[in-house]
């Protein structure tokens, strides 16, 4: 289940040195526009307590926590949608992803070649959703005229829904759409129905009313990678690293959340979409586990911890039989029984 973040911004935001903190590989970030042309790409663990918990009871040979693919993307000029800079390069990559982080600049630093002359992540903000419903627009109109020619009813009612919502500026992701609407407008692989998350690469004092978000120096953070919590707090940074925080905010940007599976050979972390029935999230172990599911042994994390061991937990009556039926919590210890 490989899921992807966009990382997005106009040219030296600092986009390619948030990439190379969170995923540890080396890319380059020289200081001029677009040293960046084809994607980064990486792999990010989602850093859990839970894991080192349940893998302290056990002592497994493998720990193995839950992932994001996170993409580096080529930086965006005003003008992107029509072919401006990378344009259309730019924007098919943002098509391939699950969700994006805008990266924003909210720092002064002459030195750093800037397409930009003001500091003001509000405005870049506006700027790139600009570029973006602009891109949509385009697909929108080019779909409706198509509907029209198909006579097809339902497809022309959510074109001019989303066009109507595009045209006032609004993105497509905040409006209310039916499931099956949804389904409809992501075929398109449309821009704006893709959730955001910010990250103000500098001061966060600045005026920026948007949310999610989160604040940081990247450079900063890039530099301390590897510190002690106590060392971080000594040389005045905040004990969680900042990009901890923004990848546990993707996560749940993607609407993920987190089972385990546990063993003397392996404990490791499972994402499924929030929802999830049991044999759905067994098909992520394995596709049998969906396709031959009986049932699933069922207890929460922190209860078998509690307990110390699943033969104890056992003897207390806290771990549960459950069927096809079950609706998959976050921090649930599973155990997929299948034909």
């Amino acid at each position: 289940m490989s899921l992807s973040v966009g990382i997005v911004g106009f040219p030296n935001v600092g986009k390619s040195t948030l990439f190379e903190t969170l995923t540890k590989k080396r890319v380059d970030c020289s200081n001029y526009a677009f040293c960046t042309i084809d994607p980064n790409v990486g792999v990010v663990f989602v850093p859990d307590f839970r894991v080192k918990r349940l893998a302290d009871i056990f002592s497994p040979r493998r720990v193995v926590y839950s992932s994001i693919e996170f993409t580096d993307i080529a930086g965006l000029v005003e003008g992107a949608s029509r072919g401006e800079g990378l344009g259309n390069r730019f924007l098919s990559h943002v098509r391939r992803v699950d969700a994006i982080v805008y990266v924003l600049r909210a720092f002064e630093d002459s030195s750093v070649i800037s397409t930009r002359d003001e500091v003001d992540p509000l405005r870049e903000s506006d700027l790139l959703d600009t570029e973006l419903a602009l891109k949509d627009l385009e697909t929108v109109e080019k779909r409706m005229q198509k509907a029209r020619k198909e006579n097809a009813v339902f497809e022309k009612s959510v074109l001019f829904k989303a066009y109507k919502a595009l045209e006032s500026e609004s993105d497509l992701f905040k409006q209310e759409f039916s499931e099956e609407e949804k389904i409809l407008l992501h075929s398109y692989g449309l821009l704006t129905m893709k959730p955001k998350i910010y990250v103000l690469n500098g001061s966060a004092s600045l005026n920026f009313s948007k949310t999610p978000f989160v604040a940081m120096d990247i450079v900063e953070e890039n530099q301390s990678a590897g510190l002690s919590p106590e060392e971080r707090v000594s040389l005045g940074l905040s004990e969680e690293v900042k990009t901890d925080e923004l990848v546990k905010k993707c996560y749940e940007l993607l609407d993920l959340i987190t089972f385990f599976t546990i063993g003397e050979d392996e404990v490791r972390a499972w994402k499924t979409e929030r929802g999830s029935r049991a044999p759905r999230a067994g098909g992520v172990i394995h596709s049998d586990f969906e396709n031959k599911f009986i049932k699933a042994e069922v207890i929460n994390w922190s209860d078998l911890v509690s307990q110390g061991g699943l033969v104890q937990a056992k003897k207390k009556g806290l771990v549960r039989l459950e069927g096809k039926d079950y609706v998959v919590q976050d921090g649930d210890v599973i155990e997929i029984k299948h034909g």
